[in-house]
């Protein structure tokens, strides 16, 4: 967590888990306060895009 952030304005991102195994986060999201942007995580994978490129 201490090396992502928003990809937008390179702040601090909140971690919010749904499902995590172990000490691995399986799927949740990632929040920027600042832009007031979510960026799932899937499978282990955070979605780094920003929003105007997301499928």
């Amino acid at each position: 967590m201490d090396i992502l952030a928003c990809p937008l304005c390179k702040r601090d991102l909140i971690l919010n888990i749904e499902k995590e195994d172990s000490d691995e986060v399986i799927s949740g999201t990632l929040y920027c306060s600042e832009c007031d942007e979510y960026y799932p995580i899937e499978e282990s994978i955070p979605n780094m895009l920003p929003p105007d490129l997301r499928e």
